[in-house]
């Protein structure tokens, strides 16, 4: 018993540390790169997605690094399916602030997050990721990157652009700049200095040392449970760590309801602007698939083992997701409310499966 408590103790502490660190190292990554003289619309573009997915991202590292590889795969695509069936779908059913995005953008992402989930589908077919299944993932990333970059540099520039919202009202053929770009009234950098900028150095290091070891508690505290209860490591990878991963990110789509040091903590450390938070969580998930897993596969040096539960569950249920989320804004150029709904019951239908139906070889 004694050891089950400590093991749950490690895991809130793990969850604390990466929740810290990583919205930390990310304030301070974009400051650093605002200094180093990069335009707003290129950190958007690159620093601001990488950031969001770095506890996924770190955990898959350290695990893969570790031979842990059902627990990398796992935080990836579970990761993946929690920010899009949890926290996206609690943005898309928020009656009080209505989540708005760029059409063409989001529809863009929902279509490479499909085409991931199809390389996946077809490369891991035989139990493992092949060599030209990370390849084509990596090829991905690589198009994601230009796509955000373009959009930042499009919008800021002051393109026409369509968006797309959950409200009733027909939304303004522009998104504000002031809730939606990357601006000072978002962003809120102090004012560049030698004492800033050694300050905002420290931050980033120390944000990737806390979000280090964050990982490293919640590597240990989910082989440890499954080896306590005979439970294969996938079922803590698709439960407590990618829920406990989406709960800053759950919190920030209910607009913090109960008010916390944690909400102070994530206005003052806040590195992309809240009006962008549908497209940052899709973003997100993209990057589980097409940057988790290659790093996965390189940390492992071997064609990475992905199990049967990720190929029943993760992957046909992230694909759902992404076309759930595709349709209305293609077709209707509208977000609805009912693409939450149907993707929270994707999620809870997919962790119900996971808990009471897992399958071997994960």
């Amino acid at each position: 018993m004694s050891i089950l408590l400590t093991t749950l103790f490690v895991y809130a502490l793990g969850l604390l540390l990466t929740a810290v660190g990583s919205r930390l190292a990310g304030r301070c990554t974009t400051w650093c790169c605002a200094l180093l003289g990069l335009p707003m619309w290129v950190v958007g573009g690159t620093v601001a997605p990488f950031c969001l997915a770095l506890p996924q991202l770190m955990l898959a590292f350290l695990a893969a690094g570790m031979s842990v590889t059902a627990l990398a795969v796992g935080t990836a695509l579970a990761g993946a399916v929690a920010n899009l069936g949890l926290a996206l779908a609690v943005c898309l059913l928020n009656r009080r602030r209505y989540a708005t995005a760029d059409r063409d953008e989001f529809c863009r992402k929902c279509l490479l997050l499909l085409a991931a989930c199809g390389v996946l589908a077809v490369f891991v077919r035989d139990g493992e990721l092949s060599y030209t299944g990370t390849g084509l993932l990596m090829l991905l990333f690589v198009l994601f990157i230009l796509m955000s970059i373009a959009f930042q540099h499009n919008f800021t520039y002051g393109e026409t652009i369509e968006a797309v919202s959950t409200s009733d009202a027909v939304p303004s053929s522009r998104l504000a700049t002031k809730e939606y770009g990357y601006t000072a009234h978002t962003m809120a950098f102090p004012v560049m200095s030698v004492r800033n900028s050694l300050k905002n150095l420290a931050g980033v290091i120390g944000g990737l040392a806390l979000l280090a070891g964050g990982a490293m508690a919640l590597v240990y505290s989910a082989t440890t449970l499954a080896n306590l209860t005979g439970t294969i490591q996938a079922l803590w990878a698709a439960s407590l760590i990618s829920f406990g991963f989406c709960l800053p990110l759950l919190a920030e789509a209910l607009e913090h309801p109960l008010g916390s040091v944690w909400k102070r903590f994530t206005v003052r450390c806040r590195y992309y602007p809240p009006d962008s938070l549908p497209i940052q969580l899709l973003n997100s998930a993209i990057l589980n698939l097409t940057l988790a897993l290659p790093i996965s596969s390189l940390m492992y040096r071997h064609k990475l083992p992905v199990g049967a539960q990720f190929r029943s569950y993760e992957v046909p249920v992230c694909a759902a997701m992404a076309l759930v989320l595709l349709l209305p804004p293609l077709c209707k150029h509208k977000l609805k409310r009912w693409q939450g709904g149907t993707c929270m019951a994707l999620y809870f239908a997919y962790l119900a499966a996971a808990l009471f139906v897992p399958r071997a070889g994960a």
